[in-house]
């Protein structure tokens, strides 16, 4: 099938003038050839004459197929923060046409909204204020307070300090040599990046971003210390003469022998929580075991977490909104894209749920909020959430 004749069908069917055949003809070339759909969706939403406005429950069932996409189902549980409160779903599955497609069905939803009540904005004018997701990046801060950038790195000798060389390998730090002096580096990923770091002692640290880790060079202590702000999660490798201990921004210390867990010690968020996947670990002297999490405020809490996979979708390169603030979801906005967030009417009695790619652009991001009629505005790195 032909571009044009996908066209065709594709505005038969948004005017609701296709008949049974032709529609499955149309969603027979979405299975077939989903780059060629993609591209005329595209084509056909940006032309300048439109028959009828973007409406989603229309176009909905055509990008599922081309995004082979995944929504919350509208029966799926609601916890409430309040009784006013609204659930916005997001999507689960992002493949390689997603970015473009959704990119684009944002810019022109909004064009359409835009170009109605003022007829002045332009679709390039629009396309430009997008941002673009986060992605691997780090500064090292060696011993003598000098500063390496490790975004363009790949692979190569970064420093020879006291007996032991810092490496980059395939993208991610690495130690090797036993010095004899104890000598400390600092790992900072800003907003928008994160790394990974693997320790002298073979233990390997995801950090996120807007997070900080300080470690020696070589563990030639009773104790192998490390010192974190922001969330990291690790896996620490067996030692049991050796404990492994994590200063977590002097709020919590956690010990462990040998286990993979996750701690967010963000300071701007309400508690410092350290969820255990494998193993047992102490956190303020409470052992917590695999499934619980450990939140410190004044005091040690400990909870049952249904779902893991949540607290580590970051891990996986997703957000994982179920459940989640409107607060909570802005934060997470703030340190992936580097934005500034600000509320001119309140804070909305809103809560998200559902998976979305963290390879997405913003614009992807805060179509959800359109769906649920939020009205922001984006200028710069500043996005101002205009209604409540």
């Amino acid at each position: 099938m032909t571009k044009i004749e996908i066209i065709s069908l594709l505005q038969k069917h948004a005017n609701d003038e296709a008949f049974t055949p032709e529609e499955e003809l149309l969603f027979a070339a979405l299975e077939k050839d989903k780059p060629g759909m993609a591209e005329a969706i595209i084509e056909m939403l940006t032309v300048d004459e439109r028959s009828s406005p973007y409406d989603e429950t229309i176009w909905e069932p055509i990008l599922s197929s081309v995004l082979s996409m995944d929504k919350i189902p509208s029966e799926a549980p609601v916890i409430n923060r309040s009784s006013s409160a609204r659930r916005v779903p997001f999507l689960r599955k992002w493949y390689w046409v997603a970015a473009c497609l959704i990119g684009v069905l944002t810019v022109i939803s909004y064009f359409w909204i835009i170009s109605e009540k003022r007829n002045a904005a332009t679709l390039p004018e629009l396309v430009q204020k997008d941002i673009q997701p986060g992605k691997d990046g780090a500064v090292l801060t060696l011993a003598d307070g000098s500063r390496v950038l490790l975004d363009t790195i790949q692979n190569g000798t970064v420093a020879l300090q006291e007996g032991v060389t810092a490496k980059v390998v395939n993208g991610s730090l690495a130690y090797e040599g036993k010095g004899s002096n104890r000598v400390y580096n600092t790992m900072s990923t800003p907003k928008g990046r994160q790394y990974k770091l693997t320790l002298p002692d073979g233990s390997e640290v995801w950090l996120n971003a807007a997070s900080s880790i300080r470690y020696p060079t070589i563990f030639n202590d009773k104790e192998r210390k490390v010192e974190l702000e922001g969330e990291a999660y690790f896996e620490v490798k067996k030692n049991a003469k050796q404990p492994f201990i994590v200063n977590a921004r002097n709020k919590a210390e956690i010990e462990v022998l040998g286990t993979s867990f996750n701690v967010s010690a963000y300071e701007n968020e309400k508690s410092l929580n350290t969820t255990l996947i494998e193993g047992s670990v102490k956190v303020n002297g409470a052992i917590i075991k695999p499934g619980q999490q450990a939140r410190v405020t004044d005091m040690v809490r400990i909870i049952n977490i249904e779902d893991t996979d949540k607290i580590m979708a970051w891990q996986r390169g997703f957000f994982n909104f179920d459940n989640a603030s409107f607060e909570e979801v802005m934060r997470q906005l703030e340190r992936w894209y580097d934005i500034s967030v600000e509320y001119e009417k309140g804070i909305p009695s809103v809560e998200f749920g559902g998976e979305m790619s963290m390879n997405t652009s913003l614009n992807g991001i805060l179509l959800a909020l359109e769906k649920s009629r939020i009205q922001y505005k984006l200028e710069g790195n500043i996005l101002t959430v205009l209604s409540k």
